[in-house]
């Protein structure tokens, strides 16, 4: 009998997150830009739903993505380091408050699942084929947990792995 396995994406595919994920950057592009403007003498234009998300954002690394945005807005920051804080106004600087907001929201709404994937998930555990997930995102343990499937994987291959 042949083996086989199942690799699984998350966003989108387990978890609805797409617009938790658009919430959190609206959240963390909209202060930002506004004391950008103030401080440059610029109008305010805030982060536009669902457009700047779909364009500039989804499916990228979220360092990608900042640096995406603010090219398009002609906003340069610097690089920073991973040990720059969320208050930071560096490229990881918004990543990390980005994330944070993203935690935030996961953690006082939690994570809509689609139901369809889930009994999928279940009827290939109970017939013993072998499964994991494959994720860009940083977060994809921490939403398995939140979520309590990490035990259905046998595997989980993340953005943390990835770096």
């Amino acid at each position: 009998m042949p083996t086989c396995a199942v690799i699984w994406d998350l966003d989108g595919v387990i978890t609805r997150t797409a617009d938790t994920h658009a919430r959190a950057w609206k959240a963390t592009f909209d202060p930002f830009l506004r004391a950008w403007g103030e401080r440059h003498e610029q109008r305010f234009a805030p982060f536009a739903l669902p457009d700047d998300y779909l364009e500039h954002m989804d499916g990228k690394p979220r360092l990608d993505g900042v640096r995406d945005f603010l090219a398009i807005r002609g906003i340069t920051l610097p690089e920073g380091s991973g040990t720059d804080g969320p208050r930071d106004w560096t490229i990881h600087g918004l990543g990390k408050a980005k994330n944070a907001r993203f935690r935030e929201l996961v953690e006082n709404e939690g994570v809509q699942l689609y139901h369809s994937t889930l009994a999928l998930i279940r009827s290939l555990h109970d017939y013993g084929i072998s499964q994991a997930v494959v994720s860009s995102s940083k977060n994809c343990g921490y939403i398995l947990e939140r979520c309590e499937l990490r035990d259905r994987f046998e595997a989980v291959v993340d953005g943390n792995d990835i770096e």
